[in-house]
């Protein structure tokens, strides 16, 4: 599990699935009855069906819990149980750990049910499946991309959900991982001495992730790649741009200790830097 997930964090996903749960048992349990004692060869009254399955979830029987809910649908397709079916059955694999069907259950509903007031729910599930599978920044980052991807896609489809404002820190802890890849890579051409390499990973940092924590040091690596290459004028002048930003910082105390000791504080630089590129 992703090390942004907490244990906390954890258990507010499962109440809002039980919250789910309750809530369409709650909805649909006076209009259907049946005997819950049938054989399994049988078709089982839908109502009996989906509460046995309901009742497994609630004993985090997360396996066994998919597999009723699926039965649902298998068994009463055109009933209006059957598409909450489906999107419990994609939880109950999410809490089971089982991420890839869950996004392909997840898929299934939102495709088949694109107007279903439960839609945000099934985005923000899908985004934490991916959120969950992300890795350190030392290996591939699909998972993150794809969180990022799911995540931002909520946020601009349904901003008012209740879902939008968490998929909001989550989408910015996912562009910082993906800084931290980027500069992960730099370092590594920086260290290699393949300094064009290593200017075009830092200059990517500053312009698509301009708001994450990586940002002063990926300037401070820009003055070491340019003094490295004999372009002190560049270096300079972003030493002046990292000093004007953040002034207090360590990474400005390292390049000003790099262009040997002059003062390069930007006093008559007034524009941000994010316009210096």
């Amino acid at each position: 599990m992703n090390a942004y997930v907490t244990p906390k964090r954890r258990r507010l996903v499962k109440f809002a699935g039980a919250s789910v749960v309750s809530l369409l048992i709650l909805s649909g349990c006076s209009s259907f009855s049946g005997k819950s004692d049938q054989p399994a060869y049988k078709e089982t009254p839908v109502a009996t069906l989906y509460n046995n399955a309901a009742d497994q979830l609630q004993k985090e029987n997360y396996a066994e819990a998919a597999k009723l809910f699926d039965e649902v649908e298998r068994q009463h397709p055109y009933s209006v149980w059957a598409t909450k079916a489906q999107l419990m059955a994609a939880y109950s694999l999410y809490m089971h750990n089982r991420y890839d069907q869950a996004i392909n259950a997840l898929d299934r509903f939102i495709q088949l049910h694109p107007a279903n007031k439960d839609v945000p729910y099934a985005y923000y599930l899908k985004g934490l499946c991916y959120y969950e599978q992300i890795s350190d920044v030392a290996r591939d980052q699909q998972m993150t991309e794809n969180a990022y991807a799911t995540l931002k896609e909520l946020i601009a489809r349904f901003p008012t959900s209740p879902y939008a404002r968490d998929a909001k820190v989550k989408l910015d802890l996912t562009r910082d991982h993906m800084a931290g890849k980027e500069m992960e890579i730099g370092r590594y051409y920086l260290r290699k001495g393949e300094y064009l390499a290593a200017i075009n990973r830092f200059k990517r940092v500053i312009d698509e992730y301009q708001t994450t924590t990586h940002t002063p040091e990926a300037l401070l690596r820009l003055v070491e790649a340019y003094w490295a290459l004999g372009l002190k004028a560049e270096a300079r002048k972003v030493a002046a741009v990292l000093g004007y930003n953040f002034p207090g910082s360590t990474w400005y105390g390292d390049a000003y200790r790099l262009v040997g000791g002059k003062k390069i504080g930007p006093t008559a630089q007034k524009n941000p830097w994010y316009k210096f590129w």
